[in-house]
């Protein structure tokens, strides 16, 4: 019965009834198993109520599979003594429903970053879903001061907090307008095996600020046990609050949720960081207890500032090419058209010294170093090695012009896929913008809704704007963007904006 138990660790759950069936097998297969004498059903089920205690055997397969990974010895602790020196990362749906564009209700993903020291959550981001890109982001925003925004309140302004405001301001002068949410700059971050954390791009951000990161052993949740706490503590004292929760399973799930009043993803994103701001990091923590009074729980700011005493301080800022440096890479040939990604044809004038030339990097086979922004696929980044010091080329979208609004690589997969196969990249191009503006016109008549736009082009459309930039695409130079053949219009000469900060709010325009 011991080996039958054992055999239902991988397997899916059964009932007691299987595991005395597989016991008379195990026992018939063996040598010596025929003439034994079985005795009653309810001895048998009475063994098993003792072999089985605590193996979940005929209970929850994620469970059982969790006690199967741990390790037989006891759990140790790895201390942390000072902001930033070992932190944690992790990526969980957020048990509510937002309202997206078009009508569209959907559950979004939290992306959060907590320091252990102070289990402080520096940075927490909504996505519908994550990318690397997000995770680089989340990085950079721990090392980046929250600023106050419109509605706070003033109470949670860092100079009126626990927070040395004083001090920590004649060294680092961006906390002027900050909010009472720690800067911490990370050492470790530990992490699991998603694709997201392990993906090249999150490596290389981690490598560029740095930060040495920890995958824990596959199945081991419990190695990350203070990010999984603290994403349940906030399902449990933020998410059970906000209209449209939904619950942690569908059996707690109410009915028609959808229906009702819902935010939207920027809304409840503002939501979430006040509340963080707010609630969170002025709430006494179990985990903060003082030695020397254990009666006495601290909160996350509380226990940052008496850590400031013995680790002290260290601005970090980040430059407009540093935040490029976060974007994710690729490693591409510069043609004498330009640079084709995804169907795209990027060119500007300032490639014609690089086009069909070798950048001299050996371990890429002379590629060229490319940085690119998955929600927005209005323009590229090549790395220029050539002299001193490393540059950035800002490419843009050759039919840029051709769309009015930003968009990502989902809606430009998703026009892709439904255009036919002759179709080529203007064509492709209008497709996409097309769908946009049908997600935002909406249909003209109940009637004629079903085929104007499928259930697929408004999830695609809605998750586009609802990951969209906050700020207007400018339209390329003149001399940065060649005009197509089927075009007889003079575009304007238009200076382009500077580099694009996924730190801003992207839901917000200057």
């Amino acid at each position: 019965m011991r080996q039958a138990i054992a055999e239902t660790a991988d397997a899916s759950s059964r009932t007691i009834g299987f595991i005395i069936w597989r016991t008379r097998q195990i026992v018939a297969s063996r040598e010596d198993g025929d003439g034994i004498e079985w005795p009653h059903e309810r001895t048998l089920y009475r063994l098993f109520d003792k072999l089985a205690a605590g193996t979940h055997a005929t209970g929850s397969a994620t469970t059982r599979r969790s006690l199967r990974a741990r390790p037989a010895g006891p759990f140790g602790e790895v201390p942390a003594i000072a902001p930033g020196e070992l932190m944690q990362i992790d990526s969980s749906p957020l048990d509510v429903l937002v309202r997206l564009d078009d009508g569209i209700a959907e559950k979004v993903e939290l992306t959060a970053l907590v320091d252990i020291a102070s289990r402080s959550i520096t940075a927490a981001v909504l996505r519908p879903t994550t990318k690397a890109a997000d995770a680089s982001a989340l990085v950079a925003r721990s090392i980046t001061p929250e600023m106050m925004r419109p509605g706070w309140p003033e109470s949670l302004r860092m100079s009126r907090s626990v927070l040395p405001h004083r001090r920590l301001l004649a060294l680092d002068e961006r906390l002027e307008h900050a909010a009472a949410r720690p800067v911490i700059v990370p050492e470790t971050v530990v992490c699991d095996h998603g694709k997201v954390f392990i993906s090249n791009n999150f490596r290389a951000s981690c490598r560029f600020l740095g930060i040495t990161l920890q995958p824990t052993h596959k199945a081991s949740p419990f190695e990350k046990g203070v990010i999984e706490k603290t994403l349940g503590s906030v399902a449990t004292l933020f998410a059970q609050f906000v209209t449209g929760y939904t619950g942690r399973s569908v059996d707690r799930r109410g009915r028609h949720l959808e229906d009702g009043p819902l935010w939207s993803l920027p809304e409840l994103q503002d939501l979430l960081d006040e509340w963080i701001v707010a609630v969170w990091q002025n709430r006494p923590h179990d985990a903060l207890r003082d030695p020397d009074a254990p009666k006495r729980a601290f909160s996350p700011n509380e226990r940052y500032a008496m850590l400031l005493e013995s680790s002290g301080y260290v601005a970090a800022p980040m430059s407009g090419e540093d935040y490029v440096e976060l974007l994710p890479e690729r490693w591409q040939a510069i043609n004498a058209y330009g640079i084709m990604i995804n169907h795209r044809t990027y060119d500007s004038p300032a490639l014609n010294p690089l086009r069909r030339q070798r950048s001299g990097v050996a371990e890429k086979n002379g590629l060229w170093e490319i940085h690119h922004d998955p929600y927005d696929v209005s323009r590229i980044w090549v790395r220029d090695r050539r002299g001193e010091g490393d540059r950035w080329i800002t490419v843009f979208w050759r039919h840029l012009h051709r769309v009015g609004v930003p968009f990502g690589e989902m809606a430009w997969d998703h026009a892709r896929r439904q255009a036919p196969e002759h179709w080529n990249e203007a064509q492709i191009a209008d497709a996409a913008a097309a769908l946009l503006q049908r997600a935002h016109d909406g249909p003209r008549d109940e009637k004629d809704a079903p085929a104007r736009q499928s259930q697929k082009d408004r999830r695609v459309a809605a998750r586009t704007r609802a990951t969209a930039p906050g700020r207007e695409t400018p339209d390329p130079p003149t001399d940065s963007a060649p005009v197509d053949e089927d075009t007889d219009t003079a575009s304007a000469k238009v200076t382009p904006l500077g580099l694009f900060d996924p730190l801003a709010n992207p839901w917000r325009r200057p």
